[in-house]
């Protein structure tokens, strides 16, 4: 397609009768799931590794109580909130209290480093902070260098005389909440106003900030649940941290339904014999994730004497490009679908969804039903993209052409919070340049093919290092596995591949260099595979690129 809106003034026609004037709010969506759906439960991860559950209407009066204790320590419209905390039900509720006094939601993302995270801190002028007992630790190391904080709130059970912190002054969530009403009265908020807000995790420079806005957040929402298909019936595990990316917009859109919601709080990647069975007990039939959580699990399915039936359930899965034998694996055992999605901090965070298109499925063989998952989708309604050249020229969707990925909509950002020198991430009429290299093919497919930053480029070609991942990770004896390109004096840049073996497997360099020839040329294949323990990964689960570079530059010096 050849047309496109122009980025000029709205054309104003014939005036409609509807109550336009009502703005779209955040703060319907709770107010409707505890109206509506207030029996609906919400069940929750303890500290000690038990589980509790409310209601919608138990988490509603919580909320009303918790806005209403920042509205009486001074919080007022505008006003940054930060938030260090895993995925509780706390912090379930500061996702609707905060915004719905018109104050922003910070995302405080507590895998950052002391520099960076004291950065966000300064940058967003943060005025008051809610923190989970577990991460005092986390928060003293910015506090001081963060003057402009009026005051810490703990989140805990213990009583505020047993916390020990040198955090001051220091609140308690449990005691303010005690000493609110439920009784509320909220301010109609411009929909344009921001939401909450999020930093990109600063692998090249500064974090940048992100701010939401209300309308954003309330069309995302809608967007994420009509293409996973969310239905009243469903129940919703919330797997992805919600300091990252507001948790992909996915507890949005289940309050937009007001789902059962499920809160496995502190994990970890070897959590997850509780995670599955928690899933089995509530019944989930969605949750988000990366493949770093995913593998593990399916891992542990497979030591399963009985596999759970999970045919009903969607497996949003993103970060990463999912490996095609996870996605076979998890629909042969269980009969779940992984969902592969792509989407980024600047958008909201979700672009594209892989689902199969109608017209497709009496088409395509089960193998190419399988290697069109792969692609990271189709564009959700409501956001343009457009495929560029290197001189910015518009590249056909043929599913041969790739170039940078170039998004707008609603829910993308036009900009980054008070940086003005930013303006090379966007193009006139609203785009915001991804840093991603692609193409989109004749059905409308997104295939991401990698970041223009981790290209490999050797003797003048350029070689996709996702997809080499991906294939390495497809051999039977590979668990993990990152390519980057490394300096070399006559090709400018030759593949370095690491390899994290599975428990009990062997390989050797030769066995996977003779793996990817299925789909690489001789001249493309790794110069070197090295068998690490682990390969580093950034604060949000990414392969940290950067470092293993920085980490093998002269490897290849001759």
């Amino acid at each position: 397609m050849t047309d496109t809106i122009q980025p000029t003034k709205p054309v104003r026609g014939c005036p409609s009768t509807t109550g336009n004037e009502r703005q779209l709010n955040t703060t319907t969506l709770i107010r409707h799931a505890a109206r509506t759906h207030g029996d609906q439960e919400i069940v929750y991860r303890t500290p000690d590794g038990g589980w509790d559950r409310y209601t919608y209407a138990d988490c509603y009066a919580r909320v009303c109580r918790s806005a209403n204790a920042l509205r009486a320590l001074g919080v007022e419209p505008g006003d940054r909130v930060g938030i260090l905390d895993w995925n509780s039900r706390r912090h379930f509720e500061l996702y609707w209290s905060i915004p719905g006094l018109a104050a922003v939601m910070l995302q405080m993302n507590l895998r950052l480093g002391a520099e960076d995270l004291g950065y966000v801190v300064g940058h967003s002028k943060v005025s008051y902070v809610c923190v989970d007992e577990s991460l005092l630790p986390l928060a003293e190391s910015v506090a001081a260098n963060s003057p402009q904080i009026k005051g810490w709130i703990v989140m805990t059970d213990k009583p505020l005389d047993q916390i020990k912190t040198t955090l001051k002054p220091l609140l308690h969530y449990e005691d303010l909440l005690a000493a609110a009403d439920t009784k509320i009265d909220w301010p109609e908020i411009d929909e344009t106003s921001a939401y909450s807000a999020c930093y990109t995790t600063g692998t090249t420079g500064k974090p940048k900030g992100v701010y939401y806005s209300h309308r954003g957040i309330y069309l995302h929402s809608t967007a994420m649940a009509t293409n996973l298909g969310m239905t009243l019936d469903d129940c919703v595990m919330l797997i992805t941290p919600m300091f990252h990316g507001q948790c992909w917009g996915l507890p949005q859109a289940a309050t937009l339904l007001a789902d059962k919601i499920v809160l496995p709080g502190r994990y970890a990647a070897e959590d997850t014999k509780p995670l599955v069975d928690a899933m089995i007990a509530e019944g989930v039939t969605i949750t988000n994730g990366a493949p770093a959580i995913f593998q593990p699990m399916l891992q542990y399915i497979e030591t399963m004497q009985v596999k759970p039936d999970f045919s009903r359930m969607r497996m949003l899965s993103g970060a990463t490009e999912p490996p095609l034998s996870m996605m076979i694996g998890f629909y042969d055992l269980t009969g779940a679908e992984v969902v592969h999605a792509y989407g980024a901090t600047e958008a909201t965070t979700l672009v594209t969804m892989n689902r199969l298109k109608s017209t497709l499925k009496k088409r395509l063989t089960q193998d190419e039903r399988w290697n069109l998952k792969r692609k990271q989708g189709l564009v959700l309604t409501g956001v343009d993209i457009r495929i560029l050249d290197a001189n910015d020229k518009d590249l056909p969707h043929d599913g041969q052409s790739a170039g940078e990925i170039c998004l707008r909509g609603p829910w993308i950002t036009a900009s980054y919070h008070d940086m003005p020198d930013s303006g090379d991430r966007f193009l006139e009429g609203g785009w915001w340049r991804s840093g991603d290299v692609g193409t989109v093919d004749e059905n409308g497919y997104l295939k991401v093919t990698d970041r223009i930053k981790d290209v490999i480029k050797s003797g003048g070609e350029w070689i996709s290092s996702i997809d080499m991942e991906n294939l390495l990770m497809g051999h039977p004896a590979v668990r993990d596995a990152a390519v980057v390109g490394i300096p070399h004096a006559k090709w400018q840049e030759r593949p370095l591949a690491l390899v994290v073996l599975r428990p009990g497997q062997q390989a050797t360099q030769e066995q996977l260099q003779e793996h990817l020839t299925s789909a690489f040329a001789k001249w493309q294949l790794p110069d070197q595979v090295l068998f690490v323990e682990a390969i580093p990964k950034t604060s949000v689960g990414k392969l940290d690129k950067k470092r293993i570079r920085a980490e093998h530059a002269g490897r290849y010096a001759e």
